[in-house]
Parts: structure tokens; sequence; C-alpha cells
């Protein structure tokens, strides 16, 4: 794997080296178990000092993403060592491609808590969030029309955030902002080639407005079928 030089002044530059190597490992140019370079070689391809490049590295590793051990290296540890809800994790993540692995472990994830607060919503939004989804939905209606990917994008995020924000539990409701950046992910590659499920938001949609828990339970799981999201 080759890193290119990375131009910046020295002020932040810790932070541009972390965010490029764990991009690699997040978009997998970089394999579990892969060696990175040694620090010389790095330090020559980034056009970095050794003391910016071992503060990146540090960084990486707090996320779990890397382990340094003498007469090995450096190399990249198993997905399932990533402190993936790391916030600054996350923001690493916005704008790129993921892994059909990943995306496949995400909606895994969501098809066990998403249609639980779904149904929460139902029974515990108060008027000023229904108003909130109803005009989310409204604006979905408008852009499946005339489709448009990065604005679906948006609002289909919008619209999951304000279900999570929606469910009065203090513990689901932390979802709807921590997973803003990986529901757009998400949502970019299941949408690519103009797939919306609308029908099924609809239902989702419906279910929360009429105070109906189970049957947003349901919509919300039947929302969560692999091959509606190009898996």
């Amino acid at each position: 794997m080759q890193f290119t030089t990375i131009a910046s002044t020295q002020r932040g530059l810790d932070g541009l080296i972390a965010s490029d190597i764990a991009r690699k490992i997040l978009s997998g140019q970089l394999l579990p178990g892969d060696i990175l370079p040694s620090e010389v070689e790095l330090c020559e391809q980034l056009g970095v000092s050794r003391t910016a490049l071992r503060e990146a590295l540090k960084l990486v590793s707090s996320k779990g993403m890397l382990e340094s051990r003498p007469k090995v290296g450096t190399r990249v540890r198993p997905r399932n060592n990533w402190n993936i809800l790391d916030v600054q994790l996350l923001e690493w993540m916005n704008g790129m491609e993921g892994t059909l692995e990943m995306y496949h472990q995400f909606l895994e994830f969501r098809r066990v808590i998403e249609p639980h607060a779904t149904r929460l919503a139902a029974l515990n939004a108060t008027s000023e969030q229904r108003i909130e989804l109803s005009r989310v939905h409204e604006e979905m209606c408008i852009v499946a029309k005339d489709f448009d990917p990065d604005r679906w994008v948006d609002v289909d995020t919008r619209f999951h955030r304000a279900i999570f924000l929606a469910s009065g539990n203090c513990f689901y409701a932390p979802f709807g902002n921590v997973l803003t950046t990986v529901f757009k992910w998400f949502i970019s590659h299941s949408s690519k080639e103009g797939g919306m499920c609308l029908e099924d938001h609809h239902r989702i949609y419906r279910a929360i407005m009429i105070g109906d828990g189970d049957a947003a339970y349901e919509a919300s799981l039947a929302l969560m079928t692999a091959s509606k999201h190009r898996l």
C-alpha cells in the first residue's frame, strides 16, 4: 500500500495523517493483519516528520484499528477491535465507500435496534416530533418524484434520525445523532441505483402517526431486508 504526500501546515497535521491511514483501513485498502511500512518509509511517502507520524499512529491505535509490536511493526487489527461508534472514527468514514461486509454488518445492527426504536416512536413521539417527521416525510415524497441522490441521502438520514430521537428512550436517542454519518454512508450505497424503498417508508410513517407500535415495528423490520439495499 502506497501513501501519498500530505500537504499541510504542522498544525493539525497528525489529524490529517490519522484520517488518511484510517480511511485506507475502513475502505479495505489496508486489511486486518496487514503491516504498515516502517516509520522511515511512511515519513518519506507522506512527507511528514516522525513526531507527526507517531502522534497520528497513536490516534488511530486509540480507535482500536492498529497495534504496534516490537520486531513486528504496526499491524491493522481485526474489525471486532475497532471502536466503530467513536465520533472521530465515524467522521473519517464520511464521504467514502465502505466494504460490502461493513454494509451487511451495519444492516444487521439496524435490524436489531431500529424496529424497537420505531415501535417506541409510535408510542412516545410528542406532537412536535410527529410534526417534524411529517415535514421530513413530505420532503421525501418530493425528492422521490424527481430523484436526486444527494438530496435523498440527506432526507432519508433525517427521517431515521427523527425516529430515534422520537423514541423517548435516552439510550436510543443518541444513535440518531452518533450514527448520522453511518446512515449517510449506508444510504448512499443503498440508493445508488435509484432504490428508495419509498413504500416501506410510507408504512413506517403512517404507523408512527397513528400510534400503532406493532405496525411500526413490522414496517421497520420489513425495510431491513438485505435485497432492498443492494446487498
